[in-house]
């Protein structure tokens, strides 16, 4: 997906800033379009020649490339075990969660940018891929998946992408308004059931999620805040959250049960039930 917009996006570009946004929306749907389409297609004629076991063993597969838990964990594990450590230089190197630059970073600036980026991910490499693969199949999760992709590559405002990525960022927010909400509920629900300060959460999610530039992921980025009594804060951009306590290794550790959590109680409590409805719905189950 990366290299296919990317090579679109080098013939795409325009002086003329409005058929450069035109472009953006035709970058946006041949991506999607292509990869979906390749998807449904090769699962339908892996079904009728290879049969229902072969069938279901791709279908996994493919599944599973659209949700990242296993890479994250390990990288979060690291990172706090750098931290507990002291050794900064190792820690920097899981920084890059959020997009920041790494060199000035203390630990508690560490642990917090891994946090936040846990927030992050849970909506868009966990959550939302699950949300489209239990409504339209494994073809709905890799929809998602080019969307997500496009806005992690395009979907910036700065001159070189504000024209050519701003559809592919409109998409990227559309399609995560419900699950980023969901998301948050989950992550509250979790901390109640882990221990952790749930009426916090929902206070600090209501209160800060708007002061995150992101219109979605400020909401569970200040939830996971309020349930661990910390401040995440990107130096010179934002800060969510109370500083209650020093954003800590441990508190890395703490997310990432929250996020465990969250995503089986989403199976649980929305993923089955969202599968039958989609059934009774289309009739039919890719």
């Amino acid at each position: 997906m990366g290299k296919i917009t990317w090579l679109l996006k080098k013939r795409l570009r325009n002086q003329d800033p409005k058929m450069e946004k035109l472009n953006g929306v035709f970058l946006a749907l041949t991506v999607i379009a292509t990869f979906t389409l390749i998807v449904y297609i090769g699962l339908k004629l892996t079904h009728i020649y290879l049969g229902i076991f072969v069938y279901i063993a791709l279908a996994a597969l493919t599944l599973k490339s659209t949700i990242c838990i296993k890479l994250e964990t390990n990288w979060g594990l690291a990172a706090s075990k750098a931290i507990k450590a002291g050794n900064l230089v190792e820690a920097r190197k899981f920084a890059h969660f959020s997009r920041r630059d790494p060199a000035k970073l203390d630990g508690s600036q560490i642990a917090s940018s891994v946090i936040e980026s846990m927030a992050e991910n849970l909506t868009d490499f966990k959550l939302s891929p699950l949300f489209y693969y239990f409504l339209f199949g494994v073809p709905g999760a890799i929809a998602f998946r080019a969307i997500n992709t496009l806005d992690g590559m395009v979907g910036f405002k700065d001159p070189e992408n504000i024209n050519i990525g701003w559809f592919s960022a409109k998409l990227d927010t559309l399609a995560n308004y419900v699950t980023t909400r969901l998301t948050t509920l989950l992550i509250i629900l979790a901390s109640a059931l882990l221990g952790e300060d749930y009426k916090n959460a929902w206070k600090i999610a209501k209160r800060d999620q708007s002061k995150v530039p992101s219109r979605n992921h400020g909401w569970p980025m200040a939830a996971i805040a309020g349930a661990l009594n910390v401040q995440l804060e990107k130096p010179g951009y934002y800060m969510v959250g109370d500083k209650k306590h020093e954003v800590s290794h441990e508190h890395i550790l703490k997310t990432i049960k929250i996020r465990d959590t969250a995503m089986i109680l989403f199976i649980a409590l929305f993923g089955f039930p969202i599968m039958i409805l989609s059934n009774l719905i289309l009739g039919m189950w890719i």
